[in-house]
Formats: structure tokens, C-alpha cells, sequence
């Protein structure tokens, strides 16, 4: 197993800060059905929006289900950090 420097605390069975990032307008109502995540909107370079999504999940199985969620609503994927 390998652990870098600053991850160790990060455990599939631990609750962790996320930051998820797609293309498109989500609205924030479905911030319940998504773990109750803020949902913030923003607009890229070329004006195409965007969606933020942040808050913590109680563990790796909770962010599949939210991303697993965002791929069948049709959202596309730009970035996923633990925050």
C-alpha cells in the first residue's frame, strides 16, 4: 500500500472534505439527495457554467454514490479534490 505524505488520515471508511467540479447548471435543490453538499454555480473562460459541489461525506462509498448520481443525471466530470 502506498501513503503519501499528508493522506494518511484518508481511509475508505473515514469521512473526508470534497470538492467536486462539472460541466453544467445543477440545481442546489438536489444538494439533499447528494449527500448535502453546498452547490455553488459559477462560469468558465467561455461562459459555459459550471457547478461546485463541497462538503463531507461520510466515507468513499458516499462520494461513488454522489459521483455515480452526477453520471446519470449527464453530468460531465471535471475534477474531484479532498479538500
Amino acid at each position: 500500500m502506498i501513503v503519501q505524505q499528508g493522506y494518511s488520515q484518508i481511509h475508505l471508511g473515514s469521512s473526508a472534505a470534497y470538492r467536486i467540479k462539472i460541466k453544467g447548471y445543477l440545481d442546489s435543490s438536489w444538494s439533499d439527495q447528494l449527500g448535502g453538499v453546498a452547490i455553488e454555480h459559477t462560469l468558465d473562460a467561455e461562459d459555459v457554467s459550471e457547478t461546485m459541489l463541497t462538503g463531507e461525506l461520510v466515507d468513499q462509498a458516499a462520494l461513488f454514490g454522489v459521483l455515480n448520481n452526477l453520471y446519470s443525471l449527464g453530468f460531465p466530470l471535471l475534477s474531484v479534490e479532498s479538500v
